[in-house]
């Protein structure tokens, strides 16, 4: 199989493999216990959290410095900050129409609360539309959360632009930096956000853990309770070995990322020259073409092809892809994303993604390619 869904999720590191298992065999008790075993746990947790601080740009050396809450991933996280993120400020909660499922359906749950929800426009590419921010931010706002990175076209935001109307307006930020940390350089503090969503699964990390990094300045109420741990913003025992595998996996991932970002955009750039060449550029859409976008994200659509066959097809031919959204899986309404750009039906009908990771190869893009030609030609004859 050639696995080409690492927005999904990605393979474990081998180095992180080891880190986990040697972090078990250390058999770290709870790190909230007092006893000399539970304060070493304590201390290894602490130099663990503040360790992915510093690999994404966070504030460590001031008294008053960043914060970073472990969740159970990346789902938790942006629930967190939607929910708990401003909740004691009157106002709207102001979303993208491009975001992932889990803000996209925390905010619907919002409105269900009586809340207001206010959703962004963006371009035919599926950039934010900033005119549209600065006409929202004229009512009382308590949040606004904009992903980086896409999960479907990999369309990068202008999160720094966004940052800045939002301090002129004094609204925090909460920015979804899932598929973005790892792949591209990513500050926290030149971001500009109040806070911001993190998970080692999508970096070759271990799946099951997450975080939310904070600014300083910003109050975040809790979604659960029942314990004081993490000052009581999330509550519950934190695995002291996830947290290290996390922490591993963002620091292999921070250190191989001058190498590995033009050489997965050199690989997403050959993929789709070899799909144009191959097919005919008359019938291939590369949607987010014209923005900004991850470096290992493609979002295709080939005319007169049912995503979801085409995706079956390829699963056959040992080619493992999506048609969008792993949290949608399953489900076969049309892409989010796509319909926010005002695609055409019939490219949004046909669209599959296909993402990288720094471990992919060559090879496997070249294979990748004539599978799916393969695929096709098969499709289109039946």
């Amino acid at each position: 199989m050639i696995y080409v869904d690492n927005n999904a999720t990605t393979p474990m590191a081998v180095e992180v493999a080891e880190a986990l298992s040697q972090a078990y065999q250390s058999a770290f008790l709870n790190p909230a216990s007092q006893h000399q075993a539970g304060q070493k746990a304590r201390r290894r947790l602490d130099d663990t959290r503040e360790s992915i601080l510093n690999l994404v740009g966070g504030e460590i050396t001031r008294f008053a410095s960043d914060r970073l809450v472990f969740t159970s991933g990346g789902t938790e996280a942006n629930n967190l900050a939607l929910f708990g993120l401003g909740g004691d400020m009157p106002g709207q909660v102001v979303i993208s129409a491009v975001e992932h499922p889990s803000i996209r359906e925390a905010a619907e749950h919002l409105v269900k609360q009586g809340q207001s929800i206010e959703v962004l426009p963006v371009d035919s590419a599926g950039v934010v539309q900033i005119d549209a921010l600065r006409q929202a931010l004229a009512q009382p706002t308590r949040l606004v959360s904009v992903m980086l990175g896409n999960n479907e076209t990999g369309v990068l935001q202008p999160i720094a632009e966004i940052a800045q109307i939002c301090r002129e307006n004094g609204v925090p930020l909460h920015v979804d930096a899932v598929q973005a940390v790892g792949k591209i350089p990513v500050n926290f503090r030149e971001l500009g956000a109040s806070a911001m969503t993190i998970t080692p699964h999508k970096f070759h990390g271990p799946r099951g853990i997450g975080a939310l990094v904070l600014d300083d300045r910003v109050k975040l109420n809790p979604a659960m309770f029942g314990g004081a741990q993490q000052l009581a913003m999330r509550p519950g025992t934190e695995s002291v070995e996830l947290a290290i595998g996390f922490e591993v996996a963002l620091r292999l991932a921070v250190e191989s990322q001058a190498e590995a970002e033009p050489r997965m955009r050199e690989l997403r750039d050959r993929l789709e020259m070899m799909l144009r060449e191959l097919l005919g550029p008359e019938t291939i859409t590369i949607n987010g073409l014209d923005a900004p976008r991850l470096p290992h994200t493609s979002n295709v659509s080939f005319s007169g092809i049912d995503r979801q066959a085409l995706v079956m097809a390829l699963d056959m031919a040992a080619v493992a892809c999506s048609t969008g959204s792993a949290c949608a899986s399953g489900s076969s309404e049309p892409s989010p994303t796509l319909l926010a750009s005002g695609a055409d039906p019939s490219i949004i009908s046909s669209s599959i993604r296909l993402s990288l990771s720094r471990f992919t190869t060559q090879a496997e893009v070249d294979e990748v390619a004539s599978r799916i030609l393969n695929c096709i030609n098969r499709l289109r004859r039946s």
